[in-house]
């Protein structure tokens, strides 16, 4: 969709009178109750063929490829525990690897566990290496915890012979204990003639750094610099766009193009935007630009005629074949945001989680008491009051307020949960609603104290009721304690009965995709499918948001996403005078979604196999993965 002008009179008669803030997580994914149906591929993408693996209720995750093989990350049950393996915390996540050598008939023929109660997301590469100590493949996986024994950092295996992997080094990463810290996603580069190679990992503890390693020895990993990309203004507090922490990279080593003859990341910086690092010498990085969100959110305002502040969520890039655009995808799994207004006169900005019964659809507007409920993880419930115990007025709802994590709580060690299991607990508790308040580690302190995260859905069952994310400042403030950024945080406790509310909601869409001048970092366009503008699809359709991009290698106009419950789509870039990168836009050429509905995580696009016979010229196979199934391959025809 063309990018527009907001007049002002335009933005003052639809603007929501509270700031917009991040209203997504990417540290949680999840399946979604209904979907989108399709009728198959249209337009320039055709299936070529697909393969359902073992364990796949919602576990599937990121796909990388290389040659005859491709890797699905098992993400694992929310305890570690798969029915295969035999009862609790057993090391059921890894990869799955998928023989594509015949990409009609793709086969599962190996698995490649990690380490007990360790499992991967959406970072999966392989890499090709030759140095002095490594000949052959390299599959690098991140590694997140799901059970107190868990190995952070990143994984590294030699997959040249993927039926017979061997591990090279678990659990390395940045620590400030014996423990790595997890990491939610990798990437690793060997720049042309170099002899060396390096790795990129995001810090779950260590949000705001961007850690390079030196796996030139892939046994014996270094750290060689962290950076900050904050201290370079990348931030927007003045949008409220303040979490701005690295989500993802990506790194090229180009040979045309504005930046030929280095190596570049793009760091997806959340609401920083998309940070391009200099990164020829990776222990040292240079910061070249970011980009910035638009005053207005553009494409809302266009599908809509809504006018509100964007919500940043910069979650993954890429550059195009010709490294004269790069494109970025937002996500976002709330398709509302909200205002809490308390019966004290304080006022909130809040998010609306996506996969919850919408707060207007249920209620109206929610309003009645507030009660704390800790970090409300299932381990708590039994110290939790029931919702009875409060005290409704006629029209009131009674409302159940929890914390994020636990993570880095000296006061409380245990495994984080899902948001979605917090949800349950107030819901098997007997709540109407429940509020989700930031941690210490996610409000950032001195960026965005009153930033919010409504993440994913992490398990199934049977939701109803509605539910909020608030910034972490607000949930001292609902129940007048002292606010406080730091541990040991004594109050407010469990039990205590807090402020009444009044909660509005206000449709704001779902994630979405940019479109880059990389030589400027300047916004020339943005794209969206129709239905995560419409407030019709909302709810009962699964998540609407983008979530990855992947750049055709040949064709420098084109790019494949995967969608979630939008499926997978391809889209060109069109320019009016091809000398002018103002005059570009994006456009859709085609796409999948089957008539059975998709849940695309993960895109990756690679050369086609060399023993396929049915392949002529540089043609490409996109490969896509789908949470609840498996492995999906296409071909642009």
């Amino acid at each position: 969709m063309r990018k527009i002008s907001v007049p002002a009179v335009a933005a003052a008669a639809f603007m929501l009178v509270i700031p917009g803030l991040a209203a997504a997580h990417p540290e949680q994914h999840g399946p979604n109750e209904g979907h989108l149906l399709g009728s198959g591929a249209w337009g320039k993408i055709t299936q070529v063929g697909q393969v359902e693996v073992t364990q796949t209720e919602g576990l599937v995750a990121d796909v990388a490829a290389y040659g005859n093989y491709a890797y699905l990350a098992n993400w694992g049950e929310p305890d570690c525990a798969g029915p295969e393996t035999g009862g609790p915390h057993s090391p059921d996540a890894g990869a799955w690897v998928i023989d594509i050598s015949d990409p009609a008939n793709p086969r599962e023929v190996n698995f490649i566990p990690m380490p007990q109660d360790t499992r991967p997301g959406e970072g999966m590469q392989v890499l090709h290496v030759e140095t002095k100590f490594f000949s052959g493949e390299i599959l690098a996986m991140n590694a997140e915890g799901c059970g107190k024994n868990y190995k952070g950092g990143f994984m590294l295996y030699d997959v040249t012979n993927p039926l017979k992997p061997v591990k090279l080094k678990e659990g390395f990463g940045d620590r400030t204990t014996f423990d790595a810290h997890q990491t939610h996603s990798v990437f690793m580069w060997q720049p042309p003639g170099s002899t060396s190679v390096y790795l990129v990992a995001q810090d779950e503890e260590d949000l705001r750094d961007v850690d390079i390693h030196d796996i030139t020895n892939p046994r014996r990993p270094i750290l060689i610099s962290e950076t900050d990309l904050n201290t370079f203004g990348v931030a927007q507090p003045a949008l409220n766009l303040a979490e701005s922490f690295l989500h993802d990279m990506t790194v090229k080593c180009m040979t045309t193009g504005v930046y030929s003859g280095k190596c570049i990341m793009i760091a997806s910086y959340w609401d920083g935007g998309y940070v391009l690092l200099d990164v020829t010498n990776p222990a040292s990085p240079e910061f070249i630009h970011d980009t910035e969100f638009a005053a207005i959110d553009p494409e809302l305002f266009e599908q809509t005629g809504i006018a509100l502040t964007p919500e940043g969520n910069a979650h993954q890039a890429e550059f195009t074949a010709d490294n004269r655009f790069f494109i970025g995808t937002d996500e976002d799994f709330g398709p509302y945001r909200a205002r809490v207004v308390t019966d004290d006169g304080g006022i909130h900005d809040a998010g609306e989680f996506g996969w919850t019964v919408p707060i207007n659809e249920l209620y109206g507007t929610l309003n009645g008491p507030t009660i704390f409920g800790g970090y409300g993880c299932p381990s708590d419930i039994g110290s939790i009051p029931n919702a009875s115990t409060l005290t409704l007025a006629a029209g009131e709802e009674a409302t159940l307020v929890v914390q994020r994590g636990p993570v880095g709580d000296p006061g409380n060690t245990g495994a984080s949960c899902f948001f979605s299991e917090k949800v349950e607990t107030a819901q098997l508790l007997g709540y109407d609603a429940a509020i989700i308040a930031n941690h210490h580690s996610g409000s950032q302190e001195g960026l965005g104290p009153d930033t919010y995260f409504c993440g994913s859905q992490g398990h199934e069952f049977d939701i109803q009721i509605s539910a909020l994310c608030i910034g972490h400042r607000a949930m001292h403030e609902l129940f007048d304690s002292a606010v406080s950024f730091t541990y040991p945080e004594a109050t407010p406790v469990v039990g205590t009965v807090g402020d009444r509310i009044n909660v509005t909601s206000q449709f704001d869409g779902w994630g979405y995709v940019h479109l880059f001048d990389a030589a400027t970092g300047q916004e020339l366009d943005t794209f969206a499918i129709p239905e995560a503008m419409d407030p019709a699809f909302a709810s009962g359709f699964g998540d609407l948001t983008v979530h990855e991009v992947a750049t055709d290698p040949t064709d420098p106009s084109l790019m494949y996403l995967s969608y979630y419950s939008g499926g997978l789509r391809a889209l060109r870039i069109q320019c009016a005078n091809p000398a002018d990168t103002s005059t570009c836009e994006l456009v859709e050429v085609g796409g999948y979604l089957d008539p059975a509905g998709n849940n695309f995580w993960g895109v990756e696009v690679i050369p086609n196999p060399a023993d396929d016979p049915t392949v002529t010229g540089d043609e490409v196979l996109i490969l896509a993965s789908d949470r609840d199934y498996g492995l999906f391959i296409f071909r642009d025809p």
